[in-house]
């Protein structure tokens, strides 16, 4: 049935309805504006959930693929022999499989719940519903992009949002952190166009038979099937490597090279790295974590980093799975020193939001070392990770929110014995903190588990030192969270509120998301059984197993 419909762009734009009501309501009724906003975000969730219910993982995500041409440019070249036209040629392409369908579902679960933890916005309503709604047609499209050039463009739509969202509705240092937030995610943006330029000019040309002609025509494609197609596929022309007695401009001018792979795949891991972000290029999402409104951060830690490891995994590793084989060593490193730098630094900060921006870097090194493992339990618990990740640093962001609301601080000092006054936020708090430290039952332990099982059979050392970063998280999650919930409290906290309905469904669902991965983990791990089958065949094929 979903077969028949364009499930994917509805998806993707539905978004945009809300936006279009927004433009025409009054920019003074909040409460229309809120609710407009609320239910665009709906919109997507439900649809996300029809399609995650019907997917089947044994025939993947073909039958809902949408493709039409989309910019098909000629380029004015000497027509020779059979050749009859060139062209440049990118398409409206949108697919889903295995390794996006658990992140769509992710990031429309956060939408929603980060819609409704805005009603705490104080101003400009109208504009922060616009630029949240357009945020979000851009992570979904991100997801679902099977283009590069179009996967770039939803990448760049989720920038100029953000910017605005942090640099008009944060705190005291807003401005500094939307700018460096934009300058290095540009840099980022910059390093992975050049790396797609790379791979459309040569593992993106492919050769058409005009119907009902005998002539040829060749174009440079964006298509990620394409592209992947030609880099693994030994008989491609991208991998036949020129006559060693050719003269200059004869042979194969789209022969990849050793060092031009090389290059390729380490500019990938560059730009997507700074996204995720992989050590050193975290000091921009500090900064983020720390000024932007605790709804904005909801989406940044819980789907916008997703997006870098989501980068890496598709176009570094699925097109580069040898070099990435031969680099797994360099990412299980990376991991480990982005886990245990985070979890130290997280240790000794004394604002909570800096607990939890260090908290979220060393949840990224796990990331890594699951991609590392290049194993099907390594690459799911990654996933795995991925989501979890999401859903508890959401649910702790929002209850960051509330908590700043009651109190004017986050501050570990000012807070402490908030149990008595809020024992529903606090209750909802200890468990997630007990989610974050990877309890048992809980989704946290489910990825962290899978990742570092993954990594065991072939990195035991790096394996053994990343269990010391696991440790350190108990120690800086207890610490922070203890501190808040229990010991003496302040006076002028003993007649706070509990958590609004409005805010307690939120952190309920979340909840309920975290708790259901954790007991039953095979909600994820069904729709990728069959995502890196792939993967590991040609890593198989290439180590000579």
């Amino acid at each position: 049935m979903l077969s028949d419909l364009p499930i994917l762009s509805c998806i993707i734009f539905s978004p945009l309805l809300g936006l279009l009501v927004l433009l025409f309501l009054p920019k003074q009724r909040s409460r229309w504006l809120k609710t407009t906003a609320i239910i665009a975000t709906l919109i997507p969730l439900l649809l996300s959930l029809w399609l995650y219910a019907d997917y089947d993982s044994t025939k993947g995500g073909k039958t809902y693929e949408e493709l039409s041409t989309w910019v098909d440019a000629s380029l004015n070249k000497e027509v020779v022999g059979a050749v009859s036209s060139y062209s440049f040629k990118f398409q409206y392409h949108l697919g889903i499989d295995g390794l996006s369908l658990p992140l769509l579902l992710l990031t429309t679960i956060v939408g929603v719940m980060a819609a409704l933890a805005s009603v705490n916005v104080k101003k400009r309503w109208k504009s922060f519903y616009i630029w949240f709604l357009l945020l979000e047609v851009g992570m979904l499209g991100v997801f679902l992009a099977r283009d590069v050039f179009l996967f770039f463009v939803f990448f760049e739509l989720t920038l100029i949002p953000m910017f605005f969202l942090i640099g008009i509705w944060g705190f005291m240092n807003r401005e500094r952190a939307a700018n460096k937030f934009l300058l290095y995610n540009g840099i980022g943006s910059a390093i992975m166009l050049i790396a797609f330029v790379m791979l459309v000019s040569t593992a993106g040309f492919r050769a058409d038979q005009v119907p009902d002609k005998q002539e040829t025509h060749l174009s440079y494609s964006g298509s990620y099937e394409v592209i992947q197609q030609n880099l693994t596929d030994p008989a491609s022309y991208v991998n036949a490597a020129p006559p060693a007695n050719s003269q200059e401009g004869e042979g194969n001018p789209f022969y990849l090279s050793k060092t031009m792979r090389w290059s390729i795949f380490l500019l990938l891991l560059l730009a997507f790295g700074i996204k995720l972000p992989v050590f050193p290029f975290h000091t921009w999402m500090l900064k983020v974590h720390a000024e932007a409104p605790p709804s904005v951060v909801m989406i940044h830690s819980g789907v916008l980093l997703k997006m870098g490891a989501y980068g890496l995994l598709r176009f570094g590793v699925f097109m580069f799975p040898g070099e990435a084989k031969d680099w797994a060593a360099v990412l299980a490193i990376l991991g480990v020193v982005n886990i245990l730098y985070g979890a130290v630094l997280a240790l000794v900060q004394k604002e909570f939001k800096l607990v939890l921006a260090y908290s979220s870097i060393s949840h990224m090194g796990i990331v890594l070392l699951g991609i590392a493992s290049f194993n099907e339990i390594g690459l799911q618990g990654a996933m795995i990770q991925l989501v979890s990740h999401g859903l508890i640093s959401a649910l702790l962001f929002l209850i960051v929110g509330s908590i700043y609301e009651r109190t004017g601080s986050t501050q570990l000092s000012d807070l402490g014995g908030l149990a008595r006054s809020l024992p529903f936020i606090s209750g909802i708090l200890l468990t997630a903190g007990m989610a974050s430290l990877g309890l048992p039952g809980l989704s946290g332990f489910v990825g962290e588990f899978l990742s570092l099982l993954g990594l065991f059979d072939s990195m035991r050392i790096i394996t053994a030192v990343a269990v010391l970063g696991v440790i350190l998280t108990a120690v800086y999650v207890l610490r922070s969270i203890l501190g808040i919930t229990f010991g003496p409290m302040s006076e002028r906290y003993a007649a706070l509120r509990d958590a609004r309905l409005i805010e307690a469904v939120p952190m309920i669902t979340l909840l309920a998301f975290i708790l259901l991965i954790g007991i039953y983990p095979s909600v994820l791990t069904e729709p990728m059984k069959h995502g890196f089958d792939a993967l590991l065949e040609q890593i198989n094929e290439k180590v000579g197993r």
